[in-house]
């Protein structure tokens, strides 16, 4: 029997792997809600015959539809490893998308764990966790590295904890560990079950507005406005497992210190993708989508905020048919990125 996760103290696993239990399997109809979650718009991840024009025979998700699994993943390890932080009192600093190909609709992913370090700065601790996703053949898929920043449970103050248990949803993050049937629980891999991925396999062609050889570095992307309301908040909620209860109750959010109602990061990023996907083309096309975090989109009650967004080309290699785009969001003229960067092919 391996061994189970519970069973490791937190400060000795950083460099540990992690297996789910069972594989995320990737429903044409998931797709299609995280879409219209993010608004990402593409038709290549609301119809097939779309996404056969880009050279896959199934619907493709959004470029952060890995979120999705990294939540259920984020709610396994705190609920079961590193018991001493509570999930819905963790924040987001900053996340990076590889993309070997798209996830695909009626994927099976196995998804590996590995907690890459532990950091205390000021009495938080940073935790950085890299999820990495094959399919059946054991090609990689996608690789998400995730920091957080969290508080030990103990240091949080008893009427914060009161408040957000009674507006947190029910079963947000697993009670334990111990029913070896849990499709979601973690397993502590040996160093030596660790197994290698293969070469991913050759992608598709990509189609993309923008071509490689007429490309240049300094070109920048038309302007995009997009409205977010609580509506958009609460429905991301939902459809993305994300139960930190800021983004949806004004109680949570004013414990912590902010002014109202906030949106999620993995929201904000995912409309910046959409963003990005709309100038590209091709929803395929990226390599590698990072973000820090730095400010947040405030979402009063009863009117929407308006993000802006802008891009730039940061530089091109017409050979190799690639360029790398510096993002930008704003809202209410804060910015809303540290830094946010894509790596994309070109066409």
């Amino acid at each position: 029997m391996p061994e189970t996760a519970e069973a490791a103290a937190a400060t000795a696993l950083v460099g540990r792997h992690f297996r789910v239990r069972d594989h995320y399997a990737v429903g044409r109809e998931k797709i299609r809600e995280f879409a219209r979650a993010v608004r990402n718009d593409h038709p290549a991840h609301h119809h097939e015959t779309d996404a056969q024009k880009l050279g896959y025979d199934r619907l493709l998700a959004s470029p952060t539809f890995a979120s999705v699994i990294g939540a259920a993943t984020t709610r396994s390890l705190i609920g079961t490893v590193l018991t001493e932080y509570d999930v819905a009192q963790t924040l987001h600093t900053d996340q990076v998308f590889e993309y070997h190909r798209p996830v695909l609709a009626e994927d099976k992913l196995a998804v590996d764990v590995a907690v890459e370090s532990i950091r205390s700065y000021g009495g938080n601790d940073f935790i950085t966790v890299k999820v990495t996703m094959a399919d059946e053949q054991a090609l990689p898929v996608l690789v998400a590295t995730t920091t957080l920043v969290a508080r030990k449970g103990g240091e949080i103050d008893p009427a914060t904890v009161e408040t957000v248990a009674g507006v947190v949803m029910h079963g947000h993050v697993d009670s334990g560990d111990t029913d070896m049937t849990n499709p979601t629980g973690l397993i502590l891999l040996a160093p030596e079950e660790v197994a290698e991925l293969a070469a991913p396999a050759p992608a598709p062609p990509v189609h993309t507005t923008p071509k490689a050889e007429t490309l240049t570095a300094g070109t920048e992307l038309p302007a995009a406005k997009v409205p977010v309301t609580r509506g958009d908040l609460v429905n991301y909620a939902g459809v993305s497992g994300d139960p930190n209860p800021i983004h949806f109750s004004d109680a949570a959010a004013k414990l912590v210190g902010l002014p109202t109602v906030v949106a999620h990061g993995m929201l904000t990023m995912g409309l910046t993708a959409d963003y990005l996907v709309n100038w590209l083309g091709d929803p395929a096309a990226l390599g590698k989508f990072s973000v820090r975090f730095s400010g947040y989109v405030a979402v009063e009650p009863t009117a929407p905020t308006i993000v802006e967004f802008t891009g730039k080309v940061k530089s091109v290699d017409a050979e190799n048919g690639s360029a790398t785009i510096v993002l930008g969001a704003t809202s209410e003229g804060k910015k809303l990125f540290g830094r946010a960067i894509a790596e994309v092919r070109l066409s």
